[in-house]
């Protein structure tokens, strides 16, 4: 039988799964478990760029599995949006599974095959949420990526760990449940369909008010972008393993929800019914807010993994933000974060568990000197910040730039202050851990001062003690990824002109 792009879609959400009953069958057998991984993020890769090359010709491949209801269906349809998130998180799969050999047998974690099969589900839902076709599709399988993350978010199983993992899936089933699925109910209620449409699908059956009413409810409703005051479960869930970490802020989940939000306003609002209303004015100083609200709590913290957890808020309401604006510039640019602060992200928290693998230290304050130590790791960790930062010729530049023209398109001029201070604290609770790891002498010793003419270099071969080379590669690789995306930006934005400008 010939395998059809709309046979490939469906193939999408079928081959994670098919790898996680490959995983359970090897359970016994380590390297042929870690093989199926690898192989599966591998074939899922090879289908996601097959399936892009469709797009890029002007295809849009779709696959329907149930239809119920007259406009509730559980089908799925690819466009640019879906696609970029779909190629994010089925090639930082493969990164994150080759990390997490290394990092699960590094640090002999328990249970490892558990990880592994409710990874691959959770990149199965992800998939899901890449090409749902209509809101229905969506929330099941939002639902899905919830419920199959909690197992990892407790993977340790002690108290803290459990603790929490009741604040991760309390809050976003809570909201998901509360808030996203009324909305969606709202919506098939005045429109008689939930589909993703271009220009929206709200347009001429819902007024101001109850627009206003509906964005609010949405924008809640998908927790998993971290809005103030919902966003305590995503440091709550930094008691996973590293790898976890990763999937939760960059590969899958918190990426859900901000494409999520980005879907929601394009296809369902739409962005001629959002300008001028005064909710998305308001959802833009909330957005503004959590960006400079979430970077200083980071500066206060010495947990490594909790200051980029604060960090990852910070950068999804660049997303958030994006979305308020509505405006095309914009509307690429928040699609350009998702990008951009994915790779940036995912190098960060590599590094973390890389120092936590060798070292065992998790605290900043305990890092001093590490970058002498493990040199490699550390300009990963450089380059990945300065991505998140925005700083040329990396790719989170873009992001930032795309969102400063939207600002300016929607005359909302204040926005760019905050995009300014929101660059200045991430400088601040950056920069300070590269500088600690490489010009502080490490805890307990001093650096001798030496005549002018005799000084060495602060590192060497016989002191170079890094992590296992699988959870130093894949940061390298990463951190490289930042760079090429500066220079390819321009593919990324051509794939989303026809959303952008239909």
């Amino acid at each position: 039988m010939m395998i059809t792009p709309d046979i490939q879609v469906a193939l999408s959400l079928l081959i994670p799964l098919i790898g996680a009953v490959g995983m359970a069958l090897c359970y016994a057998a380590p390297n042929l478990r870690e093989t199926v991984t690898l192989v599966t993020a591998g074939a899922l890769f090879v289908n996601t760029v097959t399936l892009l090359q469709v797009v890029l010709a002007g295809g849009a491949p779709e696959y329907s599995l149930i239809s119920n209801l007259p406009g509730l269906e559980i089908a799925f349809k690819i466009e640019p949006l879906g696609m970029i998130f779909a190629m994010v998180a089925s090639t930082l799969w493969i990164v994150n599974s080759v990390y997490s050999i290394g990092y699960m047998r590094g640090n002999r974690e328990p249970k490892q095959t558990r990880f592994y099969i409710c990874f691959a589900i959770a990149i199965s839902a992800a998939m899901g949420i890449a090409f749902a076709e209509n809101l229905l599709t969506l929330f099941i399988f939002y639902e899905v990526l919830s419920l199959s993350t909690y197992p990892l978010v407790t993977h340790k199983g002690n108290d803290a760990a459990l603790k929490g993992g009741r604040i991760y899936l309390g809050i976003l089933l809570g909201t998901s449940i509360g808030f996203f699925l009324p909305a969606i109910i709202w919506t098939w209620a005045l429109t008689g369909t939930t589909d993703f449409t271009q220009g929206g699908i709200l347009l001429g059956h819902a007024g101001p008010v109850v627009t206003g009413i509906l964005l609010f409810l949405f924008m809640y409703g998908i927790g998993k972008a971290a809005l103030m005051p919902i966003h305590r479960w995503l440091p709550s869930a930094m008691v996973a393993p590293t790898p976890v970490s990763a999937l939760l802020h960059a590969v899958a989940v918190v990426k859900a929800g901000v494409f999520s939000v980005l879907k929601v306003v394009i296809y369902i609002f739409g962005l001629d019914i959002l300008s001028g209303n005064f909710a998305t004015e308001m959802l833009t100083w909330i957005a503004a807010f959590t960006l400079i609200a979430a970077s200083t709590v980071a500066l206060t913290k010495d947990n490594l993994k909790a200051r980029l957890a604060y960090s990852t808020i910070s950068q999804l309401a660049y997303i958030v933000l994006a979305a308020s604006l509505v405006t095309p510039m914009a509307m690429a640019g928040g699609a350009m974060q998702i990008v951009m602060h994915a790779f940036g992200k995912i190098t960060l928290f590599f590094v973390a568990g890389a120092i936590y693998t060798a070292t065992k230290k998790t605290e900043i304050s305990d890092m001093r000197g590490l970058g002498r130590q493990m040199p490699f790791t550390f300009i990963a960790f450089l380059i990945g910040s300065l991505s998140i930062i925005g700083i040329p010729p990396l790719g989170g530049s873009w992001a930032k730039f795309y969102i400063m023209l939207g600002a300016v398109e929607a005359d909302q001029l204040f926005v760019l202050a905050v995009l300014l201070i929101s660059s200045l604290l991430n400088i601040a609770y950056l920069m300070p851990i590269v500088i600690r790891g490489f010009f502080y002498p490490p805890l307990g010793k001093s650096d001798p001062e030496v005549s002018v003419g005799h000084e060495r270099s602060m590192i060497t071969r016989a002191n170079i003690k890094e992590a296992p080379l699988l959870c130093v590669a894949p940061p390298l690789f990463t951190a490289f990824g930042c760079i090429v995306l500066f220079f390819f930006i321009d593919p990324i934005y051509q794939l989303l002109l026809p959303i952008l400008m239909p």
